[in-house]
Protein backbone atom coordinates (compact mmCIF):
# COMPACT_ATOMS: atom_id res chain seq x y z
CA UNK A 1 0.00 0.00 0.00
CA UNK A 2 1.12 3.30 -0.93
CA UNK A 3 0.87 4.58 3.05
CA UNK A 4 3.30 2.66 4.40
CA UNK A 5 5.69 2.32 1.69
CA UNK A 6 9.42 3.22 2.62
CA UNK A 7 11.79 6.27 0.70
CA UNK A 8 14.86 5.57 -0.83
CA UNK A 9 16.73 7.03 1.64
CA UNK A 10 15.39 4.98 4.61
CA UNK A 11 15.97 1.65 2.91
CA UNK A 12 19.62 2.52 1.17
CA UNK A 13 20.18 3.84 5.27
CA UNK A 14 18.56 0.38 6.49
CA UNK A 15 19.70 -1.63 4.08
CA UNK A 16 23.45 -0.56 4.08
CA UNK A 17 23.76 -0.37 8.28
CA UNK A 18 22.15 -3.72 8.26
CA UNK A 19 24.31 -5.13 5.84
CA UNK A 20 27.82 -3.68 7.25
CA UNK A 21 26.61 -4.66 11.03
CA UNK A 22 26.65 -8.37 9.63
CA UNK A 23 30.07 -8.17 7.66
CA UNK A 24 31.46 -6.79 11.27
CA UNK A 25 29.87 -9.10 12.92
CA UNK A 26 31.38 -11.77 11.05
CA UNK A 27 35.03 -9.99 11.31
CA UNK A 28 34.29 -9.64 14.87
CA UNK A 29 33.55 -13.55 15.38
CA UNK A 30 36.44 -14.87 13.61
CA UNK A 31 39.06 -12.04 15.69
CA UNK A 32 36.75 -13.32 18.58
CA UNK A 33 37.35 -17.49 18.31
CA UNK A 34 41.31 -16.16 16.73
CA UNK A 35 41.65 -14.33 20.86
CA UNK A 36 40.26 -17.08 22.79
CA UNK A 37 42.62 -19.72 20.67
CA UNK A 38 45.90 -17.53 21.74
CA UNK A 39 44.43 -17.27 25.69
CA UNK A 40 44.35 -21.09 25.30
CA UNK A 41 48.14 -21.42 23.09
CA UNK A 42 50.71 -23.21 25.83
CA UNK A 43 53.45 -20.96 25.84
CA UNK A 44 56.78 -23.30 25.32
CA UNK A 45 60.63 -23.21 25.93
CA UNK A 46 62.72 -23.78 23.38
CA UNK A 47 65.06 -26.55 24.84
CA UNK A 48 66.45 -29.36 24.34
CA UNK A 49 63.03 -31.09 26.34
CA UNK A 50 61.02 -29.22 23.34
CA UNK A 51 62.27 -32.74 21.30
CA UNK A 52 61.32 -34.66 23.92
CA UNK A 53 57.50 -33.21 24.16
CA UNK A 54 57.00 -33.72 21.06
CA UNK A 55 58.21 -37.45 20.58
CA UNK A 56 55.58 -38.35 22.86
CA UNK A 57 52.85 -36.43 21.35
CA UNK A 58 50.23 -38.56 19.00
CA UNK A 59 51.19 -37.77 15.11
CA UNK A 60 54.78 -35.73 16.84
CA UNK A 61 52.36 -32.61 16.45
CA UNK A 62 51.23 -29.91 18.70
CA UNK A 63 48.43 -27.70 16.95
CA UNK A 64 48.60 -24.30 18.55
CA UNK A 65 51.17 -23.42 20.50
CA UNK A 66 53.56 -20.00 21.38
CA UNK A 67 57.18 -19.99 21.25
CA UNK A 68 60.06 -17.17 21.45
CA UNK A 69 63.25 -16.81 20.90
CA UNK A 70 65.79 -15.21 18.89
CA UNK A 71 66.39 -14.72 14.71
CA UNK A 72 69.05 -16.84 13.23
CA UNK A 73 70.01 -17.55 9.72
CA UNK A 74 70.24 -20.95 8.41
CA UNK A 75 73.06 -20.06 5.96
CA UNK A 76 73.87 -16.66 4.53
CA UNK A 77 71.98 -14.22 5.52
CA UNK A 78 70.83 -11.40 3.82
CA UNK A 79 72.68 -7.95 3.60
CA UNK A 80 71.17 -4.45 3.65
CA UNK A 81 71.64 -2.35 0.15
CA UNK A 82 71.45 0.84 2.17
CA UNK A 83 73.12 0.21 5.77
CA UNK A 84 76.47 -1.33 5.78
CA UNK A 85 76.47 -4.55 8.01
CA UNK A 86 72.66 -4.83 8.96
CA UNK A 87 72.17 -8.66 8.02
CA UNK A 88 68.38 -9.63 8.84
CA UNK A 89 66.49 -12.52 7.32
CA UNK A 90 63.71 -11.17 6.00
CA UNK A 91 63.96 -7.59 3.72
CA UNK A 92 61.03 -5.48 2.32
CA UNK A 93 62.06 -3.08 -0.13
CA UNK A 94 59.18 -0.62 -0.97
CA UNK A 95 59.21 2.30 -3.53
CA UNK A 96 56.08 4.67 -2.89
CA UNK A 97 54.98 8.17 -5.17
CA UNK A 98 53.75 11.02 -2.94
CA UNK A 99 51.51 13.50 -5.08
CA UNK A 100 48.74 15.84 -4.69
CA UNK A 101 45.23 15.63 -6.23
CA UNK A 102 42.51 18.36 -6.94
CA UNK A 103 39.57 17.46 -5.19
CA UNK A 104 36.93 19.19 -7.14
CA UNK A 105 34.22 17.79 -4.38
CA UNK A 106 35.78 19.76 -1.92
CA UNK A 107 37.88 22.51 -3.59
CA UNK A 108 41.22 21.49 -2.02
CA UNK A 109 44.51 19.49 -2.80
CA UNK A 110 44.86 16.10 -1.45
CA UNK A 111 47.52 14.00 -0.65
CA UNK A 112 47.68 10.34 -2.51
CA UNK A 113 49.83 7.51 -2.43
CA UNK A 114 51.18 4.67 -5.11
CA UNK A 115 53.16 1.78 -4.48
CA UNK A 116 55.55 1.93 -7.62
CA UNK A 117 57.60 -0.87 -6.99
CA UNK A 118 57.82 -3.79 -3.90
CA UNK A 119 59.79 -6.50 -3.03
CA UNK A 120 60.63 -8.97 -0.70
CA UNK A 121 63.24 -11.17 0.26
CA UNK A 122 63.78 -14.19 2.78
CA UNK A 123 66.17 -16.53 3.29
CA UNK A 124 65.58 -19.78 5.85
CA UNK A 125 65.86 -18.85 9.46
CA UNK A 126 65.61 -20.67 12.83
CA UNK A 127 64.58 -19.53 16.46
CA UNK A 128 67.12 -20.19 19.08
CA UNK A 129 66.10 -20.71 22.64
CA UNK A 130 68.12 -20.26 25.35
CA UNK A 131 70.57 -23.31 25.52
CA UNK A 132 70.82 -23.37 21.48
CA UNK A 133 67.80 -25.61 20.67
CA UNK A 134 66.28 -24.29 17.17
CA UNK A 135 63.13 -24.38 15.72
CA UNK A 136 63.10 -23.88 12.01
CA UNK A 137 60.31 -21.48 10.34
CA UNK A 138 58.07 -22.21 8.27
CA UNK A 139 56.02 -19.81 5.33
CA UNK A 140 57.36 -16.67 7.66
CA UNK A 141 55.66 -14.92 4.61
CA UNK A 142 52.21 -15.92 5.29
CA UNK A 143 52.27 -14.93 9.14
CA UNK A 144 50.11 -12.35 10.60
CA UNK A 145 51.73 -9.32 12.52
CA UNK A 146 55.21 -9.16 11.43
CA UNK A 147 55.98 -5.29 11.86
CA UNK A 148 59.62 -5.40 10.96
CA UNK A 149 61.91 -2.69 11.64
CA UNK A 150 62.69 0.11 9.23
CA UNK A 151 66.55 0.88 8.53
CA UNK A 152 66.27 3.04 5.37
CA UNK A 153 64.15 5.86 4.38
CA UNK A 154 64.67 8.09 2.21
CA UNK A 155 62.43 11.22 0.29
CA UNK A 156 63.69 12.12 -3.31
CA UNK A 157 61.59 15.40 -3.75
CA UNK A 158 60.47 16.04 -7.26
CA UNK A 159 61.99 18.65 -9.35
CA UNK A 160 59.74 20.92 -11.91
CA UNK A 161 60.24 23.88 -14.11
CA UNK A 162 57.33 26.45 -15.42
CA UNK A 163 55.78 24.42 -18.02
CA UNK A 164 55.40 21.32 -15.49
CA UNK A 165 53.66 23.62 -13.19
CA UNK A 166 51.06 24.90 -15.46
CA UNK A 167 50.36 21.20 -17.07
CA UNK A 168 49.91 20.26 -13.19
CA UNK A 169 47.45 22.86 -12.55
CA UNK A 170 45.88 21.58 -16.08
CA UNK A 171 45.87 17.71 -14.95
CA UNK A 172 45.38 18.63 -11.06
CA UNK A 173 47.87 16.41 -10.05
CA UNK A 174 51.16 18.01 -7.97
CA UNK A 175 54.22 15.37 -8.14
CA UNK A 176 55.61 15.74 -4.29
CA UNK A 177 58.34 13.28 -4.51
CA UNK A 178 59.31 9.53 -4.37
CA UNK A 179 59.72 7.91 -0.83
CA UNK A 180 62.50 4.65 -0.90
CA UNK A 181 62.44 2.42 2.29
CA UNK A 182 63.66 -0.70 3.45
CA UNK A 183 62.41 -3.18 5.89
CA UNK A 184 64.34 -5.79 7.87
CA UNK A 185 64.17 -8.26 10.09
CA UNK A 186 67.62 -8.32 11.77
CA UNK A 187 69.15 -11.44 13.11
CA UNK A 188 69.48 -11.29 16.50
CA UNK A 189 66.04 -10.22 16.77
CA UNK A 190 63.17 -11.39 19.50
CA UNK A 191 60.82 -12.84 17.77
CA UNK A 192 57.33 -14.85 19.00
CA UNK A 193 55.67 -17.48 17.14
CA UNK A 194 52.09 -18.96 17.27
CA UNK A 195 51.42 -21.94 15.16
CA UNK A 196 51.79 -25.28 14.59
CA UNK A 197 55.15 -27.46 15.99
CA UNK A 198 56.44 -30.50 14.11
CA UNK A 199 58.89 -32.95 15.03
CA UNK A 200 60.27 -33.61 11.28
CA UNK A 201 61.84 -36.88 9.87
CA UNK A 202 65.08 -35.15 10.47
CA UNK A 203 64.32 -34.62 14.30
CA UNK A 204 64.06 -30.76 12.94
CA UNK A 205 61.43 -29.05 14.91
CA UNK A 206 59.40 -26.61 12.47
CA UNK A 207 57.15 -24.03 13.40
CA UNK A 208 54.29 -23.40 10.56
CA UNK A 209 50.59 -22.21 9.39
CA UNK A 210 47.97 -24.35 11.29
CA UNK A 211 46.74 -26.98 9.75
CA UNK A 212 42.98 -26.45 11.06
CA UNK A 213 42.96 -22.81 9.91
CA UNK A 214 43.75 -20.76 12.92
CA UNK A 215 45.76 -18.05 12.25
CA UNK A 216 49.30 -18.04 11.77
CA UNK A 217 51.08 -14.91 13.78
CA UNK A 218 55.20 -13.77 14.00
CA UNK A 219 55.99 -11.10 15.79
CA UNK A 220 58.40 -9.38 16.94
CA UNK A 221 56.86 -7.79 20.22
CA UNK A 222 56.15 -10.27 23.42
CA UNK A 223 52.71 -12.61 23.72
CA UNK A 224 51.32 -10.53 25.66
CA UNK A 225 51.45 -7.09 24.01
CA UNK A 226 50.55 -9.46 21.05
CA UNK A 227 47.46 -10.81 22.67
CA UNK A 228 46.28 -7.57 23.65
CA UNK A 229 46.60 -6.31 20.54
CA UNK A 230 44.48 -8.57 18.71
CA UNK A 231 42.21 -7.97 21.68
CA UNK A 232 42.20 -4.19 20.68
CA UNK A 233 40.93 -5.31 16.88
CA UNK A 234 38.47 -7.70 18.83
CA UNK A 235 37.00 -4.34 20.48
CA UNK A 236 36.83 -2.29 17.82
CA UNK A 237 35.12 -4.86 15.64
CA UNK A 238 32.38 -4.95 18.48
CA UNK A 239 32.12 -1.22 18.30
CA UNK A 240 31.89 -1.06 14.61
CA UNK A 241 29.60 -3.84 14.55
CA UNK A 242 26.69 -2.82 17.48
CA UNK A 243 26.86 0.85 16.02
CA UNK A 244 25.75 -0.49 12.51
CA UNK A 245 23.33 -2.38 14.38
CA UNK A 246 21.63 0.55 15.95
CA UNK A 247 21.72 2.71 12.85
CA UNK A 248 19.74 -0.45 11.54
CA UNK A 249 17.33 -0.70 14.29
CA UNK A 250 16.72 3.54 14.73
CA UNK A 251 15.83 3.17 11.05
CA UNK A 252 13.42 0.29 11.61
CA UNK A 253 11.81 2.51 14.46
CA UNK A 254 11.66 5.76 12.14
CA UNK A 255 10.44 3.59 9.35
CA UNK A 256 7.63 2.25 12.00
CA UNK A 257 7.13 5.75 13.46
CA UNK A 258 6.44 7.45 10.74
CA UNK A 259 4.09 4.29 9.66
CA UNK A 260 2.19 4.85 12.79
CA UNK A 261 1.48 8.06 12.26
CA UNK A 262 0.14 7.61 8.33
CA UNK A 263 -2.01 5.20 9.92
CA UNK A 264 -3.04 7.85 12.95
CA UNK A 265 -3.81 9.97 9.97
CA UNK A 266 -5.38 7.64 7.67
CA UNK A 267 -7.56 6.42 10.94
CA UNK A 268 -8.62 10.30 11.86
CA UNK A 269 -9.47 11.04 8.04
CA UNK A 270 -11.70 8.40 7.89
CA UNK A 271 -13.53 8.68 11.50
CA UNK A 272 -13.91 12.65 10.06
CA UNK A 273 -15.48 11.58 6.84
CA UNK A 274 -17.76 8.96 8.90
CA UNK A 275 -18.71 12.32 10.74
CA UNK A 276 -19.47 14.51 7.82
CA UNK A 277 -21.36 11.74 6.29
CA UNK A 278 -23.45 11.15 9.20
CA UNK A 279 -24.12 15.41 9.60
CA UNK A 280 -24.84 15.83 5.98
CA UNK A 281 -27.09 12.90 6.34
CA UNK A 282 -28.68 14.39 9.17
CA UNK A 283 -29.00 17.88 7.09
CA UNK A 284 -30.23 16.16 4.37
CA UNK A 285 -33.15 14.80 6.45
CA UNK A 286 -34.01 18.13 8.14
CA UNK A 287 -33.37 20.13 5.34
CA UNK A 288 -36.76 22.17 4.04
CA UNK A 289 -38.22 21.43 0.45
CA UNK A 290 -36.69 24.65 -0.86
CA UNK A 291 -32.94 24.94 -1.87
CA UNK A 292 -30.44 25.86 0.79
CA UNK A 293 -29.58 29.47 1.21
CA UNK A 294 -26.81 30.62 -0.92
CA UNK A 295 -24.93 32.31 1.97
CA UNK A 296 -24.46 28.67 3.50
CA UNK A 297 -23.29 26.91 0.39
CA UNK A 298 -19.62 26.19 0.00
CA UNK A 299 -17.47 28.51 -1.75
CA UNK A 300 -15.68 26.24 -4.09
CA UNK A 301 -18.77 24.12 -5.13
CA UNK A 302 -21.14 26.48 -4.50
CA UNK A 303 -23.81 23.16 -4.28
CA UNK A 304 -23.08 21.75 -0.75
CA UNK A 305 -23.83 23.68 2.85
CA UNK A 306 -21.03 24.48 5.03
CA UNK A 307 -20.15 21.24 7.09
CA UNK A 308 -16.55 21.90 8.48
CA UNK A 309 -14.28 24.36 10.60
CA UNK A 310 -10.62 25.06 9.40
CA UNK A 311 -8.22 25.24 11.97
CA UNK A 312 -6.43 27.58 13.34
CA UNK A 313 -8.02 30.55 11.31
CA UNK A 314 -11.45 29.15 12.21
CA UNK A 315 -13.34 29.43 9.18
CA UNK A 316 -16.03 28.22 8.04
CA UNK A 317 -16.45 28.34 3.82
CA UNK A 318 -16.52 24.88 2.61
CA UNK A 319 -17.68 21.29 2.48
CA UNK A 320 -15.63 17.95 3.17
CA UNK A 321 -15.84 17.42 -0.15
CA UNK A 322 -13.89 20.22 -1.41
CA UNK A 323 -11.65 20.63 1.76
CA UNK A 324 -10.77 16.94 0.69
CA UNK A 325 -10.02 18.36 -3.01
CA UNK A 326 -7.57 21.38 -1.97
CA UNK A 327 -4.27 21.12 -3.93
CA UNK A 328 -2.56 22.72 -0.72
CA UNK A 329 -4.13 22.51 2.78
CA UNK A 330 -4.28 26.38 3.14
CA UNK A 331 -7.23 28.23 3.72
CA UNK A 332 -9.91 29.63 0.86
CA UNK A 333 -10.64 32.49 2.41
CA UNK A 334 -7.29 33.63 4.19
CA UNK A 335 -4.92 31.19 2.81
CA UNK A 336 -3.42 30.24 6.46
CA UNK A 337 -2.27 27.11 6.91
CA UNK A 338 -5.02 24.32 7.68
CA UNK A 339 -3.53 22.17 10.97
CA UNK A 340 -6.79 20.32 11.61
CA UNK A 341 -10.46 20.40 10.59
CA UNK A 342 -13.57 19.15 12.73
CA UNK A 343 -17.37 18.94 11.60
CA UNK A 344 -19.79 21.59 11.85
CA UNK A 345 -22.77 21.25 13.93
CA UNK A 346 -25.49 23.31 12.93
CA UNK A 347 -28.87 23.52 14.98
Amino acid sequence: MEFCSIRSLEAVCLGSSLGLAGLFYYIYRNKRKTVDKLNEAPQLAVDGELVNLLNQTPGKCLQYVVIEGAVQPVGEPLRSQFQEGTVGVIEKLVLQEHKLVWNSFARTWTDSERVLHQRVNAVPFNIVGSDQAVVRVLCPLEATGLKMEIIHEKFHQANFGFTDIIGQYLSGEKPKGQLETEEMLKVGATLTGVGELILDTDRIVKLRPPSNGAEYFLSTSDFEALRLEQEGEVMVWRVLASVCALVGVAAVLWVARRYYRTLQEKWEMDRLRREFRRISEEVDDGRSAGEEPLENSCVICLSNPRSCVLLDCGHVCCCFSCYQALPQPTCPICRQNIRRVVPLYQA
